[in-house]
């Protein structure tokens, strides 16, 4: 593995190397036209990513922000499972291999991983990234055209993850492709938009993987029903992206990074330990407390964490939206 850089670094540099020879405005058009158009009304059948330069600028724009959803989603993995790595994944949708480049990371690029997607372009993309990155799981994936929809097939794996995909599949499609997951893995995270609808497709897939006998391993501390009364609210989180030039070409944007809202859950076949609680807010700060929200096993509550908590205190002013709690000793 290249040990000279993060992950996220190397891949920031790959992308950077994308848009070489590309006009600045072309690139912010495709990015614009890409975002209105692909997300959720292009049929699985009929790719919008259509060439190269439609590719390069839209793994330049969205690989970095599914790299950091998917990194998170694996950490919550790994926190519930320290013992657990995957010998072998499967990326159903991944496109040009964001997914990926975060389960190399996660487990020092131990997975021997396949990538499954209907656009060309975007395999053969990724798959040119995957062996320039010096990253020894990546340059080694393989790289299938496959239509992803209820006839998917796949082989049995250890590790399934299926990332910003659901969007894009009929209700029917979903659930299927969800069940075929869950049938060949030991493990499947899947990781959608920090939306109300994001929320509520994961929700159906978490209810499809409980269904399947997986255990939930995170977000939730549990898998009961999500004590979320449908339409009041949803569960999402919050990753933390560096912003590429592009990035702020395209958004109007000065700050050197955004904030990528995501939501996603992480079921097993094997045993887990799940958090005891999640924080499912940004923590309030105030004078001498911190307020904490929380899902829970008996369901939603508010901690207030004093100065009178001693360390607790100093962990409560430490701890994150998305973080599990009470932090281990």
């Amino acid at each position: 593995m290249n040990d000279s850089l993060p992950t996220a670094d190397v891949l920031r540099g790959a992308l950077a190397g994308l848009l070489d020879g590309l006009p600045p405005k072309q690139a912010a058009q495709a990015v614009e036209r890409l975002i209105a158009n692909y997300r959720g009304t292009t049929p699985t059948d009929a790719p919008l990513l259509r060439d190269r330069s439609d590719v390069a600028a839209y793994a330049a724009y969205r690989m970095p922000a599914t790299f950091e959803a998917v990194r998170a989603a694996l950490g919550a993995l790994r926190d519930a499972a320290p013992d657990w790595e995957p010998a072998t994944h499967t990326d159903i949708g991944g496109g040009t291999g964001a997914a990926s480049w975060a389960v190399a990371e996660a487990w020092d690029s131990a997975a021997r991983t396949t990538v499954l997607d209907w656009a060309e372009p975007a395999l053969a993309l990724g798959e040119e990234l995957a062996r320039a990155s010096g990253i020894e799981g990546l340059a080694a994936a393989r790289w299938q055209r496959s239509r992803i929809s209820a006839s998917l097939r796949i082989e049995s794996s250890d590790l399934v993850t299926v990332s910003y995909v659901l969007n894009e599949l009929t209700v029917a499609d979903r659930a299927a492709v969800v069940e075929e997951a869950a049938r060949a893995a030991q493990a499947v995270v899947i990781v959608e938009p920090g939306t109300p609808d994001g929320y509520e497709r994961v929700i159906a897939a978490r209810d499809h993987l409980i269904a399947s006998g997986m255990t939930v391993a995170a977000p939730c501390p549990h898998s009961a029903a999500c004590p979320i009364v449908p339409g009041t609210d949803w569960c999402h989180f919050a990753a933390r992206v560096s912003r590429s030039s592009l990035h702020r070409q395209v958004k109007g944007g000065s700050l050197p990074y955004e904030d990528e809202k995501f939501s996603y859950v992480a079921a097993t076949r094997f045993p887990v330990t799940p958090a005891v609680s999640r924080v499912t807010r940004k923590p309030q700060i105030r004078k001498g407390q911190v307020l904490l929200d929380l899902c829970a096993p008996a369901g939603l509550e508010r901690s207030t964490v004093t100065k009178r908590h001693g360390a607790l205190y100093k962990a409560a002013r430490d701890t994150e939206w998305g973080d599990a709690w009470p932090p281990e000793e």
